[in-house]
């Protein structure tokens, strides 16, 4: 069966995302931290201290936030970045700077909660460790040393007197959604390394990640690998192309309705295709628990759970004789429920098109919209349950029998969606009724739907105002969840059948473990072989693109653009326009009256200088 990452509960006041994690782990092997817990623990707490010390008290936001803030100086992020230096000892752990900023993050974070007097106070400090941290990498200049060491080497802290599962702080800031931080270009250049798979866990060490070796290798043949369908890129492309074949589908069932009840090969698809999703969302759910559960997992298993029924109703129909009135009824039945389920077949296609940038921007507002609907949901059940024992006991009042049921749930339903109808309450125990209807229309149409307006309202700037930082952070939990659980063998839904039905249940249980991987990989091959013979040939240019870079001595990733074409032929300081371009530049970095002020600081210094030379050559004249 496919292996997925266990989830590790270390500690309970861990915020929900952080449980939700799974963390990857090949051969069933235990990952130990490079440095002692105890000794990232005392860093972490080193950095709070400093971070308390720096922001004592509220301040507005911008003073933290903003770039060449006058609070966290240069000298603070120099500060912070020598935490992981112990004085008196030769140890160098400033590696892990940047995860302890991220763990004091999540400290404030909780403060805030527990402390609701101080919360302000707290998130102020929790952005400030945000900031720091994103300045530490964007200062780091050392690509291979940031991206292994820094953001992919993961760590362990104390809690409760034991070691937590090891992490690392590109897990951590997806899990604490660190937009600032995931927005830096060092994390971005981290996060692309792994889309592409030039950067992958090593199977023999799960605590850390390694180059991908044929990345300058321009052989055709060393690239078709079945073991690259762990790239994240590839197994995006893969997904989208087998929800688009499902909708295919779908659409080919739908518009080919059998009379007869019969199922025909298109269907039949379609029901297997359900089949090895279902099983999918089973295995993932069976291994990590409650906490796998997302809104798009929810999604998906009631698409499924509505073409299971479909399903289901068409073998009862075909247990009944042609041409019978129930085998028409039971069909027709079927192909309700698979007509009823159309939008989201086509909705489900935006859980895979988030990578995209215009996609990935409107699912977070939609994710954030669903969000605020809580509140909303909240407070209309209180009131509808309210309305509703009330329009119950007048219906009782009358014979002391239910007989209006129906008309109230209709009535109260239709002031929810704005089309409220007031012509039957005026026969409802007049005159209780109609008053007690338009007092429940005034609070649902006037108050409530605007409350839910000003929410999604609220919810849709918060988003837009930093829609570039929400997509990256989207993107890059996306690519974390391809490489945090990565499968020792990817058998991609639908394809996951071929691996329960003709492999794990006839080979693993006897096998050995070498050949077992050997026949994974041949029917991992055959299987991808299309999607193989294309990606090898893309790694293969990619090759020659990073080659021509390291002949250059520039990064692997690097592109040579418009700009870049001619810029080696402009000589900037011999022509003298660098010169011009110093001396008409103006100072952003430091505010137009400090500058003021210190340009008087200068004057006043010189004519302090001036003065005291005229005075001591007035006292040698005398």
């Amino acid at each position: 069966m496919v292996r997925w990452g266990r989830l590790f509960k270390s500690d309970q006041r861990h915020t929900h995302d952080e449980i939700r994690t799974l963390l990857p782990h090949h051969h069933d092997q235990p990952i130990a931290s490079p440095i002692p817990a105890k000794q990232v623990t005392l860093i972490a707490l080193r950095l709070k201290y400093q971070i308390e010390q720096v922001v004592p008290c509220e301040l507005p936001p911008e003073r933290i936030t903003l770039p060449h803030s006058s609070v966290i100086t240069p000298a603070v992020v120099k500060t912070a970045k020598s935490a992981g230096k112990v004085s008196g000892s030769t140890d160098d752990y400033s590696s892990c700077v940047v995860y302890c900023l991220l763990v004091v993050q999540h400290w404030f974070k909780m403060q805030a909660k527990l402390e609701l007097w101080d919360a302000d106070l707290h998130d102020l400090r929790a952005s400030a460790c945000e900031v720091i941290a994103k300045n530490i990498i964007e200062d780091e200049e050392d690509m291979v040393y940031l991206m292994q060491e820094v953001l992919l080497k993961r760590y362990s802290i104390v809690v409760d007197g034991m070691d937590t599962q090891p992490a690392n702080a590109i897990e951590r800031a997806v899990d604490l959604h660190a937009v600032r931080l995931i927005g830096s270009s060092g994390y971005q250049k981290c996060i692309a390394h792994l889309w592409r798979g030039w950067l992958m866990q090593d199977p023999d060490d799960g605590s850390r990640f390694i180059e991908y070796k044929g990345k300058t290798d321009t052989n055709y043949w060393s690239h078709f690998d079945p073991d690259r369908m762990r790239v994240p890129q590839y197994q995006n492309v893969v997904e989208i192309v087998i929800s688009i074949i499902f909708l295919g589908l779908y659409t080919g069932a739908i518009n080919t309705i059998n009379p007869t009840g019969d199922l025909d090969i298109v269907e039949g698809l379609l029901y297997i295709f359900t089949l090895g999703f279902a099983c999918d969302e089973i295995g993932k759910f069976y291994k990590v628990g409650w906490y796998y559960l997302s809104f798009w997992n929810v999604f998906n298993s009631t698409l499924y759970a509505l073409l299971s029924v479909s399903f289901i109703t068409r073998i009862i129909a075909l247990g009944h004789p042609i041409d019978t009135p129930d085998r028409f009824r039971m069909n027709e039945l079927s192909y309700d429920f698979l007509a009823f389920s159309a939008p989201m077949f086509w909705m489900r296609l935006l859980l895979y098109l988030d990578g995209y940038r215009f996609f990935g921007a409107m699912l977070v507002v939609l994710k954030v919209m669903m969000a605020e609907s809580l509140i909303f949901f909240a407070l209309l059940i209180v009131v509808l349950i309210g309305f509703l024992q009330g329009f119950i006991g007048l219906d009782l009042s009358d014979d002391s029998e239910l007989t209006a049921v129906p008309f109230i749930i209709k009535q109260m339903l239709n002031a929810i969606m704005g089309s409220p109808e007031f012509d039957g309450w005026s026969r409802f125990a007049p005159p209780f009724g109609l008053i007690l209807y338009y007092i429940y229309n005034f609070i649902i149409i006037v108050i409530l739907l605007n409350v839910l307006i000003a929410l999604y309202n609220s919810a849709y700037e918060d988003i837009t105002e930093n829609a570039i930082d929400e997509y990256l952070a989207l993107f890059s939990q996306k690519t974390m969840q391809f490489v945090r659980a990565p499968d020792e063998n990817v058998f991609i839904a639908p394809f996951n059948l071929i691996e329960i039905l003709f492999l794990s249940l006839p080979f693993e249980w006897w096998m050995s473990k070498e050949r077992y991987e050997r026949l994974n990989d041949a029917v991992m091959g055959f299987i991808y072989s299309p999607l193989l013979l294309l990606t090898a040939f893309l790694e293969t240019r990619t090759a020659r693109m990073v080659k021509f870079n390291r002949s250059r001595h520039e990064s692997d990733d690097d592109t040579i653009e418009e700009w870049e074409q001619l810029g080696g032929e402009l000589d900037v300081e011999g022509s003298g326009w660098g010169k011009r371009v110093e001396e008409s530049k103006p100072n952003v970095v430091t505010d137009a009256a400090v500058l003021e002020v210190q340009k008087l600081r200068e004057e006043m210094k010189e004519l302090k200088e001036m003065i005291r030379g005229l005075h001591a050559n007035g006292n040698g004249g005398g």
